[in-house]
């Protein structure tokens, strides 16, 4: 939920898989993340210490006296935090019982989701990583658990947690997120969204400010025009409508860009490539929550219907990474990547 206004979120066809490697006596966890860090050890001596600094970090974000930017000092914390909310939930091990818990050794983590820009990486990592240890100790949650876990370890990163990327990464498909109501559009089995026909994600670059950044940017400054809210909402009702009936979406796209250009979210190389989709005949718009600094947007969601005018089009891209969009009708299941 945008402030009061609701949002439409899809699982993509991209996929986010958490290994662990034992190392026995190794008294910790190494990581191994791709893309995000060159690697860390955690000591499980110290996991319980580390858990409860990063809730005194969010502890002082709430207060007013850190920023949301802040609370994190590594990339890996967040995956790791997971890891530590996981094993605090853990019955102790009866006397006699030769199960080390936690298994020590290098947890890794590899995606072909591009990471930071908005497509929902990290959120699939903490899904894969509770699916990895829930798997280990034949442990079982419904699906409404793992959202609510996975929404409280991303309040670290958003400042808040929200049911968005967690409820598309549980439930896959396309949602519809209200508040803390989630419900399933009801989107044509035929419809072009779920073959990719004639919808395209491109890769603007990593945005300069973090997704906390801008929600906190955009509370300050939005937060109390309701008019404006009643437009998003207008606008989210109509694009569903669009998807439900299979009407072309490219008016109600094109709405919601420029509602994401007035609040401040989509940078001027952003808005630049946008243009030339909207020249070609089609629209685009940030999927994630863009940017307030630099030029890049992350992540942009097109619709273009004429394959060869797409084409054309990204002749003038060629550093720019671009694919069909494909939406997973699936989302984590118990011990398999989200």
């Amino acid at each position: 939920m945008m402030y009061g206004a609701p949002v439409l979120a899809a699982s993509i066809a991209y996929y986010t898989e958490v290994w662990l490697r034992p190392i026995h006596g190794s008294g910790g966890l190494f990581t191994d993340f791709e893309q995000a860090s060159c690697g860390e050890f955690y000591p499980f001596t110290m996991l319980e210490d580390f858990k409860q600094s990063l809730d005194r970090r969010f502890e002082l974000f709430v207060c007013g006296k850190l920023r949301v930017q802040d609370i994190l000092q590594r990339p890996d914390d967040l995956v790791m935090y997971a890891v530590a909310s996981f094993i605090q939930r853990l019955p102790m091990p009866k006397v006699g019982d030769d199960q080390q818990i936690p298994v020590s050794g290098t947890l890794g983590c590899c995606s072909s989701l591009p990471l930071g820009m908005g497509t929902g990486s990290w959120t699939a990592a903490i899904a894969a990583t509770f699916a990895l240890y829930e798997n280990m100790f034949n442990e079982t949650v419904t699906p409404e658990e793992r959202i609510e876990q996975i929404r409280f370890c991303e309040r670290l990163r958003h400042g808040k947690g929200n049911a968005i990327d967690a409820s598309s990464v549980v439930y896959g498909g396309v949602s519809r997120v209200d508040g803390d109501q989630v419900s399933r559009p009801i989107i044509p089995r035929h419809h072009s969204l779920w073959r990719g026909d004639g919808w395209y994600w491109m890769s603007n670059g990593r945005p300069v400010s973090s997704i906390g950044e801008c929600v906190t940017a955009v509370r300050r400054a939005y937060e109390k025009d309701v008019a404006l809210w009643q437009e998003f909402s207008s606008c989210t009702n109509a694009l569903q409508s669009d998807l439900e009936t299979c009407a072309n979406p490219i008016k109600t796209l094109r709405h919601n860009h420029r509602l994401l250009v007035r609040i401040g979210v989509v940078p001027p190389a952003t808005q630049s490539f946008v243009k030339a989709v909207e020249r070609a005949g089609g629209a685009a718009k940030v999927c994630g929550a863009g940017s307030i600094r630099g030029e890049q947007g992350g992540v942009v969601l097109i619709y273009l219907e004429d394959e060869n005018a797409m084409k054309a089009l990204m002749t003038d891209y060629v550093n720019l990474r671009w694919a069909s969009l494909k939406i997973s009708a699936s989302g984590t299941a118990q011990g398999a990547a989200p």
